[in-house]
């Protein structure tokens, strides 16, 4: 299905609103992780408003396609992409890591409609996405089944033992995402502990790997597709980005991991993705 010109000038412009609240989500609260939130933003995008069967009226419905944030410190990424898709509005976005309120800093799936995974620990993620593919399968559902894991978080023991099972049972229902964006919270990964090269190493697990850069929608879209064909295996999307996408003092800069911004830093983000 090719994609027109006009669709990837509109998905671009929702991207530009999802960098946008997270921006306001994360001044408001003063707290929070705008990096890694906004390198994930066009994934999200080409997901939420191209590639997934779902339907925001019907949040609960058995046949939807699934998304489990792994990285679940990113949560401002996935509450701006379910307030621009219609899931609750948008003004709730300012109760974000408010004391009392839903929308906290890791998601919660029992109390935010579209929340698939309650997400805390980091390299969960993948074991969960496998339960719902297999019983996609077994139930005979239909639904795909999305993963989206930080580069760091792929340190995690848990995510290769993961791996093993997502190959095992041959789950090409299952599309994982990387966020390659090479920062973690204490410098860049290949320093801290080396996931390279981890084309190879998904290949090795019996994954069928496919690399894009991550902030080019319509490449995302394009591969998203070529996902969708693989047959007899699970695939990984190594989506190569960059942390801090859209905010030009924030983008490749580790510091801007966990930390928010003044006024003055809020007011020239806004202008940035204007």
């Amino acid at each position: 299905m090719k994609i027109t010109e006009e669709e990837i000038f509109n998905l671009k412009e929702i991207a530009k609103r999802i960098r946008r609240n997270i921006i306001e989500e994360v001044y408001s609260a003063q707290s929070g992780h705008p990096g890694g939130a906004l390198s994930c933003a066009d994934i999200l995008t080409a997901l939420y408003f191209n590639q997934m069967n779902i339907n925001p009226e019907k949040p609960d419905d058995e046949s939807r396609d699934r998304f489990v944030l792994s990285k679940g410190h990113a949560s401002a990424a996935l509450y701006a992409t379910l307030a621009e898709r219609g899931y609750f509005s948008k003004e709730e976005l300012a109760n974000f890591r408010k004391i009392g309120e839903r929308l906290q800093g890791h998601p919660d799936m029992k109390h935010i409609p579209g929340v698939d995974m309650s997400a805390g620990s980091l390299g969960q993620g993948l074991s969960v996405a496998n339960g719902m593919a297999l019983s996609s399968k077994m139930d005979g559902k239909g639904f795909r089944v999305y993963c989206l894991l930080g580069d760091g978080e792929i340190e995690e023991g848990q995510v290769w033992e993961a791996a093993m099972t997502s190959a095992h049972y041959k789950l090409d229902n299952l599309c994982v995402i990387v966020d390659n964006n090479k920062l973690q919270i204490d410098g860049s990964v290949e320093e801290v502990m080396s996931v390279y090269p981890i084309k190879e190493k998904f290949e090795s697990f019996g994954f069928e790997v496919f690399e894009v850069d991550g902030n080019n929608i319509d490449s995302l879209i394009t591969v998203f597709q070529k996902a969708k064909t693989v047959k007899g295996k699970p695939t990984v999307i190594v989506a190569k980005t960059i942390k801090g996408k859209g905010i030009s003092f924030m983008e490749n800069q580790v510091g801007w991991h966990g930390k928010a911004p003044s006024e003055e830093q809020y007011l020239e983000a806004m202008k940035e993705v204007m």
